[in-house]
Parts: C-alpha cells; structure tokens; sequence
C-alpha cells in the first residue's frame, strides 16, 4: 500500500487507482520535489504509526538503580528477597512517619511546604516518564513549557490562597493588592504565553507526540496540582483535616500490607497481583479503629481543631479559637445490643468521631482504587514503580497515590456536610473592600436587620 502511495498508483474511493502523476512533474526531471515529498510522507507515516500502537509496541523504560543504603544491604544480606523488602519497607517506613510528626510540631506553614514539595516531586516523576516512554527529549521547548504550565498553575492557585486567607497581610501592601486585584487576569495572561510558545513550538514531524505530551502535562497538572491545591483548603479547616484523613491512608495502606504479607492468599485485583482479599478487608477494619481513636485524641487539642489563620499582628499562623461543637463531647444514646454488652444507656464522643467513621471508610474501601489506578498505569508503560526515591517503596507517587483521591473527598465532604460561615474570613473579605462597598453593604445589613426586627430602626448598629 505504502509503495502504491510512492508510485503515485494508491487505489481512491470505491478501489479506482488515481491517474499516475503527469509527464512533466515526476518523469520530467523535478526529481528533488518528489523526493523531499517522499521522505515527508515517510515521516507522517512513521509518526502516524503511533497512533495505532499496541501495549506490547510501547518501548520499555531501564529498572530504576537500587538505591538501598549499603549499611542496610549488609545488615539484611542473609535475608530472603521477600523478607529482605519487608524489612526494608518497615525501617523506612518508620523513618518516613517520624519525619511526618517532627514537620507536624514545626507547624502549618511547614506542613504546606511539604505538600508543595510532594506536589512537585510527584509532576516531575509522572512527566519524565512521557518523555522517556514517547522516546521525546529532543522535543522543541517541551521540557521547559511544562514547568512553566506548573509554575502558571501554581501561581494561580496559591494566588487564591492568599487572597482567601491572607486578606489582612495584602491590605496593608500596595503591590500585593494589585497583584491579588487582577490576579485571575495575571494567571490566564501567564498561561496563554505559555499557551502561545507551544504552538509556535510545533515542528511538523513532532505534531502527534507534542500533542500527545501537550495532553500528558496537562492530565499531570490536575492529578498533581488540583489535588494538592484542595490538600491545603482541608488544612486551613482546622489541622484534623488534614491529619486524620492522611494517617488513614497510611495506616490502610500499612495494615493491608501485613495483613496482605501474613494472612494474604485469595487475589485482589489483576492490576496488582500482590493485593489480597485478606489484606484488603483487615486494612479496612483496622484502619476504621485507627481513625475513630486517632480522631479521639486529636479533638481534644485546639491546635489540632482550630482552623489555620493568619494574625497580622503576629505575623504568623495562629491555632487558637473556641472548638465548635464538632469538637466538644456529647452525650449519644446507645443502641439496645450495644446497652447490654457496655451495661450502660450513652456514651460520650465528639462528634467529629462519627464523621471520622466515614473518612476511614472511604479511605480504606475507595482510597485503594487510586492504587490500583496508578498500578495500571504502570504496567500500560511497562515500569516497576514511578522512581526510585524511596527504597523499598519506590517514587514519592508510588506512596501517596491514593492520598489524592482522599483529598478531593475530604474538600468535598467539608463543603458538603461541615461547612458554616467563617466569621474571621467573612470579615477579612470586607476589610478588602473599597470604603463605599462596605458603607453599601453596612446599609443592606441594617435595612436587613430593621425588617426582621431584630434591629429597632432607633438604635444605631
């Protein structure tokens, strides 16, 4: 068929064979314009190629080195490979979780830091693998564009950030009040040059993989970038949630393991042979154990359960508030069955405990899927694990894939089901509002309050 093409002879529409080409274009001598056409078409052809590609067509990419600190090596060399991983995943594991609390004691900023940190790590291990996989490093431009679609994201994120819970900070300067006054302008500008040199970057052999990668990067940036972005909203809620729903991620994905490693005999899922049944179902009964208590404990501290403000006075975060109710013990009535076994009528809880109850279920029973979703990933581009920046684990996505999917949840359950007005942050939206709005809205609320009568239209509010 190929040939047909190059002969000028391939069949057209119905099976008719297009007329060869005319005596002074091919067989006259303009033998350099067939040939410069030619090699085009071969391009497009082999380009083209990629649209049909199988699973088994897609090139694999080298194991990641063993980045095992020799001490351990030695300490575990008369070890089994199977044990020799379980120890290993153990020890850094705890590693891992020590360095979690000391960054918990340093405070929010810290903490927002580190998410950033993760963020960042996470896009650049998901995007190096579209450039190793589409074999693309000789892309023009596409290297930097990419950072600078993350660094534009960003910018417009954390943007809102700032100008949703750092409203006293802006007031009292000039340029960040510009900046935050047309900061959606500022972000969409930045993102159509960004936009802008990626067209003018499009080379004609390359069009498919650029687009391809043009479509990676941007898949990444919402995997990555959105969730992270919706991390640090359930942190400013108050720190419970932003620990509880992450511990029980970690604790789900622990306890199945050993669950998995001890017990483990009836498969899970194809997308990854190693989950078991056993461990899939005592990870979900002791991650719900772990989220009732740890929500028990942490509810009794209001650096925990206070949302995360900034005070301009101090010019620092600041924990301090009076809990609501969601974190103030109540009396609950206790089932009949229940009555009998604990011989007595209530017991005593905090709220946030029952609802802590539906975060470690969805932690531990939809949690996973985002797991599994990355394990296909992975075997669709043929690789053991995102990176080898963990040893024993793998990349840093390899450890908080199923932290994103929780993220979402928990944004979306606090707006659904928790969410009041925010006093402090209603109030700083009207200290950045123009003199004559607040006198506008000043009058509104008191016609308001006159009309309720809630207000005698005598007294002066």
């Amino acid at each position: 068929m190929l040939e047909l093409r190059h002969r000028g002879g391939c069949p057209g529409p119905g099976g008719a064979v297009a007329p060869p080409p005319r005596e002074g274009e091919a067989a006259g001598g303009d033998h350099e314009t067939e040939s410069t056409s030619d090699k085009e078409t071969d391009i497009d052809d082999r380009y083209g190629d990629l649209d049909s590609r199988t699973d088994s067509d897609i090139p694999e990419i080298p194991p990641s080195s063993d980045r095992t600190p020799e001490i351990l090596k030695k300490a575990l060399s008369g070890l089994s490979s199977r044990w020799k991983n379980w120890w290993i995943r153990g020890i850094l594991t705890l590693t891992m979780i020590s360095l979690f609390f000391l960054i918990i004691y340093m405070g929010s900023f810290m903490l927002m830091l580190l998410v950033l940190g993760i963020q960042v790590k996470c896009f650049h291990e998901i995007i190096t693998i579209g450039y190793r996989v589409y074999r693309s490093y000789d892309l023009p431009w596409f290297r930097t564009l990419s950072w600078y679609f993350l660094l534009c994201v960003n910018y417009f994120f954390y943007g809102e950030t700032v100008a949703d819970y750092f409203a006293t900070f802006v007031q009292r300067e000039e340029q960040l009040q510009f900046l935050i006054r047309y900061h959606r302008f500022i972000s969409f500008a930045l993102y159509l040059a960004g936009f802008c040199m990626f067209v003018l970057s499009l080379v004609k052999k390359h069009y498919r993989l650029q687009f391809y990668m043009f479509a990676w990067t941007h898949v990444t940036l919402l995997i990555t970038v959105t969730q992270s972005h919706l991390v640090i909203q359930n942190l400013f809620e108050g720190m419970i949630w932003f620990l509880v729903p992450i511990s029980s991620v970690i604790c789900n994905d622990i306890t199945a393991y050993l669950f998995g490693f001890f017990f483990g005999r009836t498969p899970l899922i194809k997308l990854s042979p190693k989950k078991t049944w056993e461990g899939f179902i005592g990870g979900f009964f002791s991650t719900v154990v772990f989220g009732f208590i740890a929500a028990y404990m942490l509810s009794k501290y209001q650096y925990f359960v206070c949302p995360v403000e900034y005070r301009s006075d101090v010019n620092s975060f600041v924990t301090e508030c009076e809990p609501s109710e969601l974190f103030q013990l109540q009396s609950y009535s206790l089932p009949p069955f229940l009555k009998v076994v604990l011989r007595q009528e209530t017991v005593s809880l905090y709220p946030f405990q029952i609802h802590s109850i539906a975060l470690s279920t969805f932690a531990s029973l939809i949690g996973p899927f985002g797991g599994f979703f990355a394990s296909g990933f992975k075997r669709a581009f043929k690789i053991k694990d995102f990176a080898n920046t963990i040893p024993g684990h793998g990349g840093i996505m390899d450890r908080f894939d199923c932290q994103y999917l929780m993220a979402t949840f928990v944004h979306v359950y606090i707006t659904s089901f928790i969410r009041g007005p925010n006093p402090s942050k209603v109030l700083q939206q009207l200290l950045v509002l123009q003199p004559e709005q607040q006198l506008n809205i000043y009058k509104t609320l008191k016609t308001h309050l006159i009309e309720k009568g809630i207000l005698q239209p005598t007294l002066k509010l």
